[in-house]
Parts: structure tokens; sequence; C-alpha cells
């Protein structure tokens, strides 16, 4: 069963490593689907509960991390942008496990890959109760 990922990537720190996994054909599950945005504090919280409420049955982060090219402070605020989104799922009924974040650098296109491949793992188990 393949699992609907929906992945918020950072257009000039993270999009690249994911790009990279792409084109080195890193094999990852075909439900992953990316949408880029400029920086991963900006994500609001209601974007990633709209995800799971339409379909997915996660949304991963790929957050800039210490590298973000705005804020000094990006770690902490994309980290209360998904303890924010966790929470929301938890009042409305969803596994807050659904939702994760990583930073993803550039170059990081195997760690990508892994965190894709856990991922799918870890909502596959929650599918089957395990």
């Amino acid at each position: 069963m393949s699992v609907k990922i929906l992945v918020f990537s950072t257009q000039n720190i993270s999009d690249p490593g994911v790009d990279l996994a792409g084109s080195s054909h890193l094999p990852y599950s075909p439900g992953v689907v990316v949408i880029p945005v400029p920086c991963s504090s900006g994500i609001d919280p209601r974007w990633i509960i709209y995800a799971l409420e339409k379909g997915f049955d996660g949304v991963f982060i790929a957050a800039d991390g210490t590298d973000c090219p705005y804020l000094e402070d990006c770690t902490t605020r994309t980290g209360q942008v998904v303890a924010r989104a966790q929470e929301m799922a938890r009042e409305k009924g969803l596994d807050p496990r659904r939702i994760r974040m990583a930073a993803i650098c550039s170059v990081c296109a195997e760690a990508f890959v892994n965190h894709m491949r856990n991922f799918e793992k870890a909502l596959q188990e929650l599918e089957h109760g395990k």
C-alpha cells in the first residue's frame, strides 16, 4: 500500500535536496507530493490539518534548520508550527504522529529518501493499528 505524504519543502535549502533525490533516481514512494515554500516557519498549521482532512496520510516539513536565509530562529519557529499543528490534530481526533519535521539540506538527498521511507513505514503501521 502506498501512502500519500505531503511535503512542504523550502525553495532555497531543502528543495534542492529533494530534487537531487529525484535526479539521482533514489527510490521513494510515488505518493509523495512536494509543495515548495519560501521558509518553513511560514507554514500555517491549518494547511497541515487541511491536507490530513483531505486525504493525505501524513505531512512532512522539510525545514531549513540553521541554514535558513531569512530567520535566525527558523528552527524554533518551525518547531512551534509543528507543535501547534499536532495540537490541532489531537483536537480534531487525528493522530499527531502523522505530522513530522526534519531539517533537509540542499545535498541531503539520501537523508530525504530515508525520512520518506521511515515515515511511510510509520504511517502504514498507524493504518494497521500497530
